[in-house]
């Protein structure tokens, strides 16, 4: 993920889109649907909790199942579009079956309406109703030379059957996206009907070129946003891995300006990707992955896949609820000594309910070849269960908040080392003292403290902050940290001159 990155879609944004799902105040949307039996799908469950919903997962995982099933949700995708059937070499696709919860007031103006899907007797069934869906496949960044509707546009006497300039908002989101100006763009159809067309372009010398020299990226950009801008209020909008063609920001720009489409025309957007970046900017809630014929709602990014799938060596995944336990936790197994960090991924999952089900999911795998635990915020007592790997951190509270205060009653004997360690100089503790004790006062949410003390300092990073307080933590309360390392107990890799 590209480092320091501060989302531009403001919070009260990802609020109001998530109440409006929660009241249901969509003419058209869909809420959930049920894979009864869809390839390597059965019985699992996908809800739209947030309009702009990301799918992630390995290769082969599943993502566009679950995205081509939301698609034959409505009657104007095809369904050989995403789930054609080649003859008798496709005999599996019998009897399988798609079942949907959609909001549709003109159907029904007060209750969720129920829509079924399923191929049977060689042919797909469905009661689907009404709506404008959008569809970016992939083949939207080959290259325009590589693009047979395009023949026609190649060569000196081709004239465009007619040119536009494009729409004010077109160019303002795409240049937002891109990076660049892209005043005095054209969009060129090659074809009477306008089904088939092409962009031109300028460079700052205000010379012309065509879509012939553009970036798959950029023209994939330009299209994507002028089909959007274009479509009805309330419309489908599903992608195909987002991200191609795209650099990390433009990813996230893309997916950010996604959020605001959501907001102010009520779109719906499912995308697939193999990218944190493009996760960057949304709620936990927005993100489900597909693997091993199951599917996970939460942050689980690409990296935590990759564990989970076996692509990177380890002995042990452990599994914590976000971002700070994951920086705790490996905090507490390096201050303790004689663990073997480099066998051990620890990965933030958005909440309890994602790392407690994704740790269960790991440990009945039989393709997994080592263990996984789960370790939750110390609020989650409750849940704890050793015997199914579930273990909690020190405290009875939030972790920020138990660190926060662990550090409060240590301040005025700690407070040069938490200085160095928020690399300020000796001479700064004072103020260090002064800021900290301020915000602790002051401060409503303990996940902001970090970022609130760090911008009272210097505009210090919230990352060096947090941890500067957890190594101050670690190296105040070793007791704290044996106790964890004692309750996880033998699951831990340890070096080879530490193991009993």
């Amino acid at each position: 993920m590209v480092a320091d990155y501060r989302s531009e879609v403001r919070p009260s944004v990802i609020t109001d889109l998530e109440t409006k799902v929660s009241k249901e105040n969509y003419g058209k949307y869909l809420k959930r649907l049920t894979l009864r039996k869809l390839r390597g799908f059965t019985d699992r469950e996908v809800t739209f909790d947030f309009p702009v919903t990301a799918l992630v997962g390995p290769n082969g995982g599943g993502k566009t199942t679950v995205l081509g099933a939301a698609a034959l949700a409505y009657k104007s995708v095809a369904p050989g579009r995403f789930f054609a059937k080649s003859g008798k070499y496709d005999a599996s696709m019998q009897n399988w079956s798609i079942e949907y919860e959609l909001i549709d007031k003109e159907l029904n103006p007060r209750l969720s309406v129920s829509r079924t899907a399923s191929f049977k007797q060689l042919k797909w069934n469905r009661t689907a109703p009404e709506r404008e869906v959008l569809v970016f496949g992939v083949e939207r960044t080959l290259p325009a030379t590589e693009r047979s509707k395009l023949k026609a546009a190649i060569g000196g006497s081709f004239a465009a059957a007619r040119e536009v300039t494009l729409a004010p908002e077109v160019t303002e989101h795409a240049a937002k996206i891109l990076a660049k100006p892209i005043e005095g763009f054209r969009q060129l159809y090659v074809d009477d009907a306008g089904k088939v067309s092409l962009f031109s372009g300028l460079t700052p010398r205000g010379d012309g070129y065509s879509e012939f020299h553009f970036g798959a990226g950029e023209a994939s950009v330009i299209r994507i946003v002028a089909e959007v801008e274009a479509a009805s209020p309330g419309a489908m909008i599903l992608i195909e891995e987002i991200e191609n063609g795209l650099h990390p920001v433009a990813a996230q720009r893309m997916v950010e300006y996604l959020i605001g489409v959501a907001h102010r025309k009520s779109c719906q957007v499912v995308f697939t990707t193999h990218s944190n970046d493009a996760l960057a900017p949304l709620p936990s809630k927005a993100i489900w992955a597909a693997l091993l014929g199951n599917v996970i709602q939460g942050k689980l990014d690409v990296k935590a896949l990759r564990t989970i799938t076996g692509q990177i060596e380890a002995k042990l995944a452990i599994f914590v609820e976000d971002e700070f336990a994951e920086l705790m936790v490996t905090t507490a197994l390096r201050s303790h000594g004689g663990i073997e960090l480099d066998e051990i991924k620890v990965h933030a999952m958005g909440g309890a309910d994602p790392a407690i089900k994704v740790n269960a999911q790991h440990n009945i795998d039989p393709t997994c070849t080592y263990p996984s635990i789960c370790i939750l915020d110390g609020d989650q007592s409750e849940r704890a269960n050793p015997d199914k790997g579930i273990f909690t951190l020190p405290g009875a509270s939030s972790p920020e908040a138990h660190v926060l205060n662990r550090v409060l009653d240590c301040l005025d004997e700690e407070a040069g080392r938490l200085a160095v360690a928020l690399h300020l100089g000796l001479h700064d503790q004072e103020r260090v003292k002064k800021v900290v004790k301020e915000r602790a006062l002051t401060n409503w949410d303990r996940h902001m403290v970090w970022e609130q003390i760090g911008g009272d300092l210097d505009f210090t990073s919230g990352h060096i902050v947090k941890s500067a307080f957890l190594t101050i933590w670690a190296h105040k309360f070793p007791g704290e940290v044996e106790a964890l390392v004692e309750a996880i107990g033998g699951g831990l890799p340890r070096r080879d001159s530490d193991t009993p």
